[in-house]
């Protein structure tokens, strides 16, 4: 008989790889997707979300140390209407993307792709509505002096001191961390990796 189902995270983020061990799954391998995430011309942000879970996915299942896995691949993109905002690469990039949160409505779009050992893929694109305050320039620039918006969609982290920007949330509070864990679970589920806790 075949052995248990191996599971392949396919991501770069150590908040995915959390996400998924609070709900008991810990993937046997992590692979680093090192995929070009640049936004095409005129794409829109749930799309661009969906079709870069679909390429990590694709380039992780080829490699490999992927054969005969399940893989998982995720996106996040925080999005003001059609603008996608950049996960900032300077403090000026982590200023500016936080001024225009300041006292806004926003998107947190989570693409996730699941790819069975046979080649089958599940999709989903979960949305997320967080609403800032109005934030101080104070504020911003202690944040930005934090560097805690290093890497992060957007430009801030729910999940650390840039909980307190956010008044509310309507949808997922993981989905906004890096991960809606329960479509994820049950993407993987379905695909057949057994229950949370089963020996890989």
């Amino acid at each position: 008989m075949p052995g248990p189902l191996r599971f392949v995270l396919a991501s770069a983020s150590p908040r995915r790889a959390a996400l998924l061990a609070q709900i008991g799954r810990t993937p046997d391998t992590i692979i680093d997707p090192a995929i070009d995430e640049t936004p095409l011309a005129r794409e829109v942000p749930a799309a661009h979300a969906a079709r870069l879970a679909h390429e990590k996915c694709a380039a992780v299942a080829a490699r490999p140390e992927a054969a005969g896995a399940l893989v998982l691949a995720a996106d996040t993109v925080v999005a003001l209407g059609r603008r996608i905002l950049p996960r900032p690469e300077d403090e000026a990039c982590a200023r500016d993307c936080l001024t225009r949160l300041s006292g806004r409505r926003h998107r947190v779009i989570g693409a996730i792709c699941v790819r069975g050992p046979g080649g089958e893929e599940r999709h989903r694109v979960v949305t997320t509505v967080v609403a800032f305050r109005r934030l101080s320039r104070m504020e911003i620039d202690d944040y930005v002096a934090s560097g805690e918006w290093d890497g992060k969609a957007g430009g801030y982290a729910i999940q650390g001191r840039a909980a307190v920007f956010a008044r509310w949330l309507n949808g997922s509070y993981t989905n906004v961390v890096g991960l809606d864990v329960c479509t994820a679970e049950l993407l993987l589920t379905g695909l057949g990796l057994g229950p949370a806790g089963t020996p890989s």
